[in-house]
């Protein structure tokens, strides 16, 4: 048992010494990150920065454009950057190398710097901008970003502002899992220091910020995920780091509750306490409140600690996120309706009426094999559904071809039940940041009989595929982001989540702060030179003793 109580006083000793600085820059980045908004633009602040669309007799249809200059097409995204892999499809072997025909996954209609446009997502999860008025594939020239830049402020009132083109970069690091949309053309905005992030392949905005959201991404994202190392070529090895030091971070803290807990001596039933009834054993200022933080807030820091090493999925014990590209591709399928090719982009005169001269801002295409359904989407979010030459409208998928989708995508594994869901649950919830615009309801989440356990939560109205959570990403979302981000039940309101986050990140720093100051003195203390003892020796009568100098 003694020989068990050193090491468990050593470790956390020692660990907590190396990790000191770590815990107390992670709880004062984390506190950052609480208040900093995302670095890349949301759906409702796209549309709501958008150009207004109207569709006009001599625009082309998307199968018109799709069609036309094929060879050039191909070339045009050749010649931009690659996108990245899916992280979750597997490598191709050489009977697969002969890829199927490249399909349309995604088209939309906008206006992008006064010109329309059809933005393509293909099968392949490339990008591409195509003409709506001659077919040819659109690069976003300079002159086109600064332009873009500036009607992305016209649309909210804010008319001749100043842009300036910086430079045009391939991996921002502001930006996150934007490889299909790269390059970038980086343009400043004002006086006062805005700036868009616009890519060359499309047109879109996707990352606009003050001097103030930047301040504190740098100060935030930027330091808490490690991004350092990607700015020295160590960008491999970051995943690596981040789930070495949240292992030992979880070691550091489990040993500093278990010792919190055993010096802990509150007097219970007369039991005895320290000295002068002190219920903890330290007197120096920085020992009491190092004890008291971690005693109090002990336990949370340890969630943290352990919710950022699994974060990192060790030894990827954790599924993918995301469906993958092949499933996404059999979801949709192979069919593509002959009314989405031939279909005329002319603003149907019933939309005005039933939306009251709403702002369109985009159309957009959506099908399941033999079913389609175009919808026009507003400044302000709404999705309406559009009169196709005639057909009556349907305002949403049949849940027999969500089904039948569910089915390819799945290779017809077994349905175990179909639920509407009017409210959120706990696998398919909106972040703060988010509204029905990113996180639309209802939703029809299919659960399947596979052995595992997968949900799919589907929009009837678009028919997309927004969430795949299987039995372990149920288990990583209560592991992870339950006990980092406490996303859940009556704590996810604000503003009780900010009282409560806020109390623990204090007690957080606190404890990493207290950590640094006792580590500092321990290291002095085992780094500084031994003294050595010099030995006395009586002499006679009552005299003091004199030292013994050797020579």
């Amino acid at each position: 048992m003694k020989s068990l109580n050193w090491l468990l006083y050593q470790v956390h000793r020692w660990v907590g010494l190396v990790l000191g600085l770590f815990m107390f820059f992670w709880f004062f980045t984390g506190l950052v990150i609480m208040y900093a908004t995302p670095t890349t633009q949301s759906r409702s602040q796209q549309l709501a920065h958008a150009e207004t669309l109207s569709p006009e007799l001599n625009w082309l249809s998307l199968g018109e454009v799709w069609n036309r200059n094929a060879e050039i097409r191909k070339a045009a995204i050749e010649s931009l950057a690659k996108p990245g892999t899916d992280a979750n499809a597997k490598p191709e072997s050489t009977a697969d190398a002969k890829k199927p025909e490249v399909g349309i996954a995604d088209a939309r209609l906008v206006r992008s710097a006064g010109v329309p446009e059809w933005i393509i997502e293909d099968t392949q999860g490339k990008f591409v901008a195509l003409s709506a008025i001659d077919g040819s594939v659109r690069k976003t020239t300079v002159d086109q970003a600064l332009k873009i830049a500036q009607n992305w402020y016209a649309s909210q009132g804010q008319f001749n502002v100043k842009t300036r083109y910086l430079e045009t970069v391939e991996n921002p690091i502001i930006l996150r899992n934007q490889d299909g949309l790269k390059p970038f053309h980086h343009i400043a905005v004002g006086d006062e220091g805005d700036e868009l992030l616009i890519s060359t392949r499309t047109g879109e905005v996707l990352h606009a910020s003050t001097q103030l959201d930047r301040a504190f991404y740098w100060a935030g994202n930027w330091l808490h995920l490690l991004k350092p190392l990607e700015a020295i070529a160590l960008g491999k090895i970051r995943n690596d780091v981040q789930l070495y030091l949240g292992l030992f971070a979880t070691l550091a803290t489990l040993t500093g509750v278990i010792i919190g807990w055993l010096r802990w001596r509150p007097g219970f039933g007369g039991k005895p306490t320290y000295s002068q009834g002190r219920t903890q054993p330290y007197r120096e200022f920085w020992f009491k409140w190092h004890f008291w933080s971690g005693l109090i807030g002990g336990i949370v820091v340890l969630f943290w600690a352990f919710s950022g090493f699994i974060d990192t999925n060790p030894g990827k014990i954790f599924s993918g996120a995301n469906p993958t590209k092949d499933e996404l591709n059999r979801f949709s399928g192979k069919e593509s309706p002959a009314i989405i090719n031939n279909w005329q982009p002319i603003l149907p005169a019933i939309l005005n009426v039933a939306v009251d001269g709403a702002d369109i801002v985009e159309l957009s295409w959506r099908h399941l094999n033999n079913e389609a359904l175009l919808l026009a989407s507003t400044r302000d979010g709404q999705r309406l559904p559009q009169d196709l030459n005639g057909a009556s409208i349907s305002t949403r998928f049949s849940d027999a071809s969500l089904l039948e989708a569910i089915g390819r995508a799945t290779k017809n594994e077994p349905i175990e039940s179909q639920t509407v869901l009017n409210e959120y649950d706990s696998y398919y919830y909106p972040r703060h940041h988010q509204n029905l615009i990113e996180k639309p309801l209802p939703v029809l989440q299919v659960k399947l009989a596979d052995d595992a356990g997968t949900y799919f939560y589907l929009d009837p109205q678009d028919g997309r595929v927004l969430a795949k959570v299987d039995r372990s990403r149920r288990v990583f979302r209560w592991l992870y982001s339950a006990l980092h981000h406490w996303d859940f039940g009556w704590v996810y309101q604000r503003p009780l989540w900010d009282f409560w986050m806020l109390t623990w990140v204090l007690l957080g720093l606190v404890l990493g702060a207290t950590s640094l100051v006792i580590g500092w003195k321990l290291l002095k203390k085992t780094l500084a030179p031994k003294k050595k003892r010099v030995p006395r020796k009586n002499s006679r009568g009552i005299h003091k003793l004199d030292p013994e100098i050797n020579c």
